[in-house]
């Protein structure tokens, strides 16, 4: 499936009125194989969940434009469905935000998340100290990204993160004037609220922005479902961390049986499974796997050496 596909299915998943479109992280361009047979949408590389998970980095304005773009474009390249990038702030000026829409293109990616954060404050998501830059700097970072996908392929996703609600220099009245200008003023496709404090908050989100809108658990005291999403007026939930916890939580429980049991720990899992067998994230046939490489030895080399086959 080609780029230009990929941001039109994104584009039609995060449109749809009757069903909530699932976001989550793919740690890995295994588990979004995984993921893809378990009949996910679309997903986000984070900069902190996923890239992070890869360089041991914090997000905290540390890693560059081009490892995102290099990560997110493995995962995007290995399933069929859409992949959203984590943008940060976009890594510079308006050229270098450009220039960041550019390679996610490239890489196959279908859609990228900005930031309206100051680049050198830049941290994670419910972090302390939080800041917002002025209104027109956002929107010049906002439109330079919206410029140059269209110059290259208009069914490329920009998306608009607003920090504005818990930051130091800004209120809830600023973050609402901000969703709404960053989809009127700067058109960004789809507007996200970063920390509600309440479903009235939400509420008053979905009244001043037309079109795809979505919100971070921020301080909601628990995830909201599809129902309550959709009861918003909403379509899409935000569910990153998800597939992290849950991983982890595994990983360490065998660790844990293995520091027991040794090798018994490996057979107590085996066993568990018996009954209840899961996928591996291989490559498929059609895919530039073991089987294609087989074929094309066959194709290109004599019979001597493809005597090993026989052996």
């Amino acid at each position: 499936m080609n780029t230009a596909s990929k941001g039109a299915l994104l584009r039609t998943l995060m449109n749809r009125k009757d069903k909530v479109l699932a976001i989550l992280h793919p740690p890995t361009a295994a588990h979004a194989r995984i993921m893809e047979k378990a009949g996910c949408e679309a997903a986000f590389v984070g900069t902190g969940g996923v890239v992070g998970a890869y360089t041991g980095l914090a997000d905290v304005g540390a890693l560059s434009m081009m490892e995102c773009v290099q990560i997110a474009g493995w995962i995007a390249q290995s399933v069929s469905y859409p992949i959203i990038m984590d943008g940060d702030t976009g890594h510079g000026g308006v050229m270098a935000v450009r220039r960041m829409v550019r390679e996610c293109i490239r890489a196959g990616i279908a859609g990228v998340r900005i930031d309206d954060q100051p680049i050198e404050g830049k941290r994670r998501t419910q972090s302390a100290g939080m800041e917002v830059v002025p209104l027109e700097q956002a929107i010049a970072r906002y439109r330079a990204a919206v410029d140059m996908k269209n110059e290259l392929d208009p069914d490329f996703v920009v998306m608009a993160q607003c920090y504005a609600r818990d930051a130091s220099n800004s209120s809830l009245d600023d973050c609402i004037k901000r969703l709404k200008a960053y989809r009127e003023e700067a058109g960004v496709d789809w507007v996200q609220l970063e920390s509600p404090h309440s479903t009235d908050e939400i509420k008053m989100a979905r009244a001043a922005v037309d079109g795809p809108l979505s919100f971070m658990k921020g301080k909601l005291p628990r995830y909201l479902g599809f129902e309550e999403h959709l009861a918003l007026g909403i379509n899409i939930a935000w569910y990153p961390g998800f597939t992290h916890h849950v991983t982890w939580a595994a990983l360490w429980d065998f660790m844990q049986a293995f520091q027991q049991k040794g090798v018994g720990a490996w057979d107590d899992f085996v066993a568990s499974r018996a009954d209840h067998p899961y996928p591996l994230p291989e490559i498929g046939e059609d895919g530039e796997g073991l089987a294609k490489q087989r074929e094309l030895e066959e194709k290109y080399f004599s019979g001597a050496a493809l005597e090993k086959y026989r052996k």
